[in-house]
């Protein structure tokens, strides 16, 4: 009877809603990301400008003002809303690096603003309601998302990210990140994607490095991925649930 009652008196907002695809923003996958963030930092020396694909609410932009822990160690504010308890399983990332951020920006083809009622209580809903610990992760993230304000481009990923490597940046390592987003992606523009990484690692240079950090499905678990210019090839960083937790950090040969 309730739900007939909605339905009638909002029967168009209902529809609209149900139209619209899913834009789960996962905070927990910012601590699976965290070691390749970590790992940029230490062997470069150089701040980092953030460009992520498939941003959603652009909540792991912000990554770097959540808390992490777990027996092997922890990083980031001790302060912070955000707690990611329980992080790391076995070796553990570089956490005695630190990390500048030089400039946070980010694409989706349907962006959420978490600055707002109405971005906040989209991304909300797209929590299951039994999972406590994932909402107040959540909950947390967007009170600092009022905080630090990120742009989210509405745009294709390929169209934006190649607009974007072409913008010289000196000084700065450029990372192009994702997590849990090629597949949502048509063939051709995954590949144009890679193409367009590959284009701009080329022209990479000690003074503008490039990486390429990506949280993709690997079966039972989530494989996260580091490429980097112009110092080398792809590599299994570590592996991770779908969610983030836990972290399997495999052993680098400078970390």
């Amino acid at each position: 009877r309730e739900l007939a009652a909605v339905a009638e008196g909002g029967g168009e907002r209902l529809r609209e809603l149900i139209r619209r695809p899913v834009q789960t923003n996962e905070v927990g996958r910012a601590a699976a990301l965290l070691g390749g963030f970590l790992l940029i930092a230490a062997r470069t020396g150089l701040p980092l400008r953030l460009l992520e694909l498939g941003s959603s609410g652009g909540l792991n932009l912000r990554f770097d003002r959540y808390r992490y822990e777990g027996s092997a160690g922890s990083w980031g504010d001790a302060d912070s809303p955000v707690r990611v308890t329980d992080t790391f399983e076995g070796q553990r990332p570089p956490l005695d690096a630190s990390v500048a951020i030089a400039e946070r920006a980010g694409c989706d083809p349907r962006p959420v603003d978490p600055a707002t009622e109405e971005g906040r209580l989209t991304l909300l809903s797209y929590v299951w309601p039994d999972q406590p610990e994932r909402l107040r992760q959540l909950e947390g993230a967007l009170e600092i998302a009022r905080r630090v304000p990120v742009e989210i481009e509405q745009a294709p990923a390929a169209d934006w990210l190649e607009r974007r490597l072409s913008e010289p940046r000196p000084g700065t390592t450029t990372v192009g990140f994702h997590s849990i987003v090629m597949q949502y992606l048509e063939d051709e523009e995954r590949e144009r994607v890679s193409r367009t990484l590959a284009a701009a690692g080329s022209r990479a240079s000690a003074a503008e490095p490039l990486a390429h950090l990506a949280m993709e499905p690997g079966g039972e678990h989530a494989d996260v991925r580091l490429t980097a210019w112009p110092e080398g090839p792809e590599c299994l960083i570590a592996t991770s649930g779908y969610h983030g937790r836990p972290v399997r950090w495999c052993r680098q040969p400078d970390a």
